[in-house]
């Protein structure tokens, strides 16, 4: 894949500036919005939910980091899965890796995740957070949700070229990871065997890491590590797989 990147370099940037101006195109604030989306959906979130789990601490810190966690997943998988179909004008008369089109949206949000966390650390400071060396071990969970995205976008693009509801389905499924997800209360009052089934969702896992690291002052275990790694490495398997065995059939249905 890394050879690919490289001899098709100048292509996926073009592409990725294109998104870029595509997608703030007319508007007003333009980038800021990347920044601005999260923080609404915190405000709205912390005002709705304060009354209710007001004895976690560090609240508002505990929901930024399911908010930017959740919207990096949600932007990119959503997004990622239109690409294929957006682009089908481009690869159905260039004969060009399709996945760069995947990887092109990635990347865009990707650069919108990182100017929000840019925010969420300066926020950290005033709720007072203690920052140390643990901070640098986000770059694991920030990597791991890249190439999970990136992964679960080659599958949803690939079931989007032959099924064009995917993209409702996929939206309440996104609705329900998000509840599913823990991202405004705690599972501690759950029995040890409902805390186990939140460790199969991959989001949760993102969002407890973070949690973890920033408010816990703590390190994940070697064994969480692994799972954040496991369901990856599946999922990005799983969405290669699928790409390689119908590259040549998505010409027939875009």
């Amino acid at each position: 894949m890394f050879e690919t990147l490289k001899k098709h370099q100048f292509l996926l940037e073009e592409l990725i500036k294109r998104d870029f101006k595509k997608k703030y195109k007319g508007a007003l604030l333009g980038m800021a919005w990347s920044v601005l989306n999260p923080l609404l959906s915190l405000v709205i979130m912390r005002i709705v939910f304060t009354h209710f789990f007001n004895d976690i601490p560090h609240y508002t810190t505990y929901l930024f980091c399911g908010t930017i966690v959740y919207t990096f997943f949600s932007e990119a998988t959503s997004e990622g899965m239109l690409s294929l179909v957006g682009n089908a004008h481009i690869f159905t008369k260039v004969n060009v890796p399709k996945n760069l089109f995947i990887i092109s949206k990635n990347t865009q949000t990707l650069v919108n995740f990182a100017m929000t966390l840019v925010v969420f650390f300066i926020f950290c400071l005033f709720d007072g957070i203690t920052f140390s060396f643990r901070f640098f071990l986000l770059l694991y969970p920030i990597v791991m949700l890249l190439f999970f995205n990136l992964g679960l976008g080659l599958i949803l693009s690939a079931f989007y070229v032959f099924f064009r509801d995917m993209r409702y389905l996929w939206s309440v499924l996104t609705q329900l990871l998000m509840y599913m997800s823990a991202m405004f209360y705690s599972i501690e009052s759950f029995s040890y065997q409902i805390r186990n089934l939140f460790l199969l969702n991959p989001i949760y896992l993102f969002i407890r890491y973070f949690r973890k690291v920033v408010i816990d002052e703590g390190i994940p275990s070697p064994e969480f590590h692994l799972l954040m790694a496991f369901d990856v490495v599946v999922v990005l398997g799983i969405g290669a797989f699928i790409y390689k065995k119908y590259d040549t059939e998505f010409l027939y249905y875009v």
